[in-house]
């Protein structure tokens, strides 16, 4: 299991660069799974995972996973940030105030996202750092000295991901999930064909923030129940906060999971927003195929799924597949809408 970015954050340890020896509390932000994750051992690390295919593989291996500690006074704290620069840079403020007075803060990341701009980040907020390229990636290094420390650029970055209003205040999202900021076209366009007879139990695959939740609530007055299903706690968290004006009047699920491993319950329909891509590495159609048998699966007979894709991803055949029914009912601006029916043939998987 090739990461490169993992590979290289560990080596100023390998190499002796940092002090392990007797180091008893490690705290790893954006913790990965990979074989060499046996170099801790049991008891010294807290993983923090927020994303659940990754927390899934941690705990599947035996390590404790949390979304987000709130302990302090780590000897150590390990940085694999996200691409987007805004929850980076709060990622490593938050490893300044976790980190003890004189431990130490690696993080890493590839060259084509980020590195540099990472080891600038680094330097402006902790000072002298060190740092080591391997594997198309750059680890940087410091020992945190609280002389040294940018209190007020900390207190600063510390507030760049937190939860905010967006579009004149109709939504709170927060950097780092997808398309934090804006509607998603593909969502947008799904929604425009959603009909307003939709009915009974429903699931949203990928909530993201909830846009196309509250659509289908806002549109489809006989829906009584819908499930919200979303690999990211982060933007879970925000679907919900979104979605708290109807919790009166519709049963709303909040669930935190990995839609690929199948779902919890069975529906009379399912929209959905696959993402083509896990853990940064785009081009993923197995995961937007997966998405789509979990659909199918978890629909009753008769039941209804609408998604939305780029129009280049080749799903027909595993929607074919599965459901009884398949058809395009929208092909604009480079994105395909699809509705697929459940069917009762055996052998189908329908």
């Amino acid at each position: 299991m090739s990461d490169p970015a993992f590979e290289t954050l560990i080596l100023p340890i390998e190499n002796g660069d940092i002090p392990y020896a007797g180091t008893e509390r490690i705290l790893f932000l954006r913790a990965r799974m990979h074989p060499a994750m046996k170099l801790f051992h049991e008891g010294q690390l807290t993983c923090e995972q927020s994303f659940a295919p990754e927390r899934d593989r941690l705990q599947a291996a035996g390590f404790s996973v949390v979304a987000e500690t709130d302990e302090t006074g780590f000897d150590m704290v390990l940085v694999l940030p996200g691409r987007q620069r805004q929850e980076a840079r709060a990622e490593l403020a938050r490893a300044a105030s976790l980190v003890k007075p004189g431990g130490w803060v690696v993080a890493a990341a590839p060259n084509t996202e980020g590195a540099k701009t990472l080891e600038h980040d680094m330097a402006a907020l902790f000072g002298a750092v060190d740092h080591l390229s391997k594997h198309k990636c750059r680890v940087v290094w410091t020992e945190l000295s609280e002389t040294e420390l940018d209190k007020p650029l900390k207190a600063e970055w510390a507030k760049l991901d937190a939860p905010r209003p967006i579009l004149d205040g109709a939504w709170i999202s927060r950097p780092g999930i997808f398309a934090w900021d804006r509607i998603d076209p593909a969502s947008k366009l799904l929604a425009d064909h959603l009909p307003d007879t939709l009915s009974g139990k429903g699931a949203d695959l990928g909530c993201g923030f909830g846009f196309l939740a509250r659509t289908v609530l806002e549109r489809a007055p006989k829906v009584t129940t819908l499930d919200l299903y979303e690999a990211e706690k982060r933007a879970l968290d925000l679907a919900q906060e979104n979605l708290k004006a109807y919790s009166d009047t519709k049963i709303l699920h909040g669930i935190w999971s990995d839609v690929t491993r199948g779902l919890e319950e069975t529906y009379d329909f399912i929209v959905s927003n696959p993402p083509f891509h896990q853990s940064g590495k785009a081009g993923r159609t197995d995961v937007g195929q997966d998405f789509i048998r979990a659909a199918a699966a978890g629909l009753k007979i008769g039941g209804v799924f609408y998604m939305v894709a780029n129009r280049h991803l080749p799903y027909e055949a595993t929607l074919k597949e599965t459901f009884r029914d398949v058809e395009m009912i929208a092909d604009e601006g480079g994105y395909k809408v699809i509705r697929a029916v459940k069917g009762a043939m055996k052998g189908k998987g329908r």
